[in-house]
């Protein structure tokens, strides 16, 4: 079992990916975008792998973002959703945890507002936070209900604007990907454009895939490592079977549909690693942008910016490739973990894969 996030990451074994990365590739080159997590792990009493991450758009202040949402397959959950496709808004922080926590940090979100006196001053506070989960029982406890309060308080207090931690941490603790150690995983983009210059940031939890499919710059990886050690578990929910949760971040001023437009492109980066959103998949994802902070006005007609639409395909790129480097960063970041049940999965091998595409010209 391991509890630690790699410092090792995607470039660092010279996988090659489209794009200019931010400067620290992470959804975190957005200005103001926050993110803590909080790991459990434990073997006493109970065999727990499990947490919280917590992404705050505007760090402690919260303002509404533009928001949009999508769902590839809806074998899963994100609250919150019904408000921002009618309103068009987020209007707080982002939890992610595993499947059966989801109540306890949606509703300790509220608490954390409300004991922190986060709201804003001229409207009286309610709040529909929005927390998306995965599966993490093929290693966790998960029936145990081990996601307390102060767990999701210390996630959203310890939020931070700068690096993040990846792979077997956070809400991603005890997930799983394409069969190797999956989890939190995170990149950018940066682009100039005539409009200006402007970053995509995504973060995931990464949690779904058959090994066989995994396909990493073009190269059917998966394929060449079927003899490593396999993902065992007591589970008799099929191999592959799981969920990712996709939040997307830009400093673009974006309304509601062109965010939309950005969630639907989100697939196309899993499609390049060998995702096919199975049946019992839930592959959720949000974005946001921290332009507009004036958007959301109770009584007054707000004056908005909007990029125009023809000119989105630099972000339609950002979006995939950003996306795709992500999910790789976090099967990078993974350390092989035991669980319950004698249940184990292993990390995927650098060198391998290293060597795998070098062989291939890549």
């Amino acid at each position: 079992m391991s509890s630690a996030s790699s410092t090792v990451r995607a470039r660092d074994l010279n996988i090659p990916f489209r794009g200019q990365p931010g400067t620290l590739n992470a959804i975190t080159d957005v200005s103001g975008v926050s993110v803590g997590h909080t790991t459990i792990i434990a073997d006493t009493p109970h065999i727990i792998r499990t947490g919280v991450t917590a992404i705050l758009p505007r760090g402690r202040d919260m303002t509404p973002t533009f928001a949009a949402w999508y769902s590839l397959n809806g074998n899963g959950e994100m609250t919150g959703t019904a408000w921002i496709e009618e309103s068009g808004f987020l209007e707080g922080p982002i939890g992610l945890t595993n499947t059966n926590s989801v109540g306890i940090v949606r509703d300790t979100i509220i608490a954390w507002q409300l004991e922190r006196n986060l709201k804003r001053q001229d409207q009286f506070f309610w709040s529909l936070p929005v927390v998306a989960e995965t599966y993490d029982g093929f290693l966790n406890d998960i029936n145990g209900f081990h996601v307390k309060p102060e767990h999701v308080f210390a996630a959203l207090d310890n939020a931070t604007s700068g690096t993040i931690a990846e792979g077997g941490v956070g809400g991603g603790t005890g997930m799983v990907c394409h069969e190797f150690k999956g989890g939190i995983g995170t990149s950018s983009r940066y682009m100039q454009t005539e409009h200006g210059d402007f970053t995509v940031g995504v973060l995931v939890q990464a949690n779904y895939g058959k090994r066989e499919y995994l396909t990493i710059a073009g190269v059917p990886v998966g394929q060449y490592l079927l003899d490593e050690p396999p993902f065992k578990t007591s589970s008799t929910i099929p191999p592959g079977s799981g969920s990712i949760i996709v939040v997307l971040a830009t400093d673009a001023p974006l309304l509601p549909h062109q965010l939309k437009r950005l969630t639907r492109r989100i697939p196309m980066g899993l499609a390049h690693l060998g995702s096919i959103a199975t049946h019992s998949s839930g592959d959720i994802f949000i974005a946001f942008s921290t332009a507009n902070p004036q958007a959301d006005q109770p009584d007054a007609i707000a004056h908005l910016q909007m990029l125009p639409n023809g000119v989105m395909n630099p972000l339609f790129e950002a979006t995939i490739d950003a996306t795709e480097e992500a999910i790789v960063n976090a099967l990078v970041a993974g350390r092989p973990m035991t669980g319950i049940n004698g249940s184990s999965v292993p990390a995927l091998p650098h060198h391998r894969v290293r060597d795998l595409l070098r062989q291939h010209g890549r």
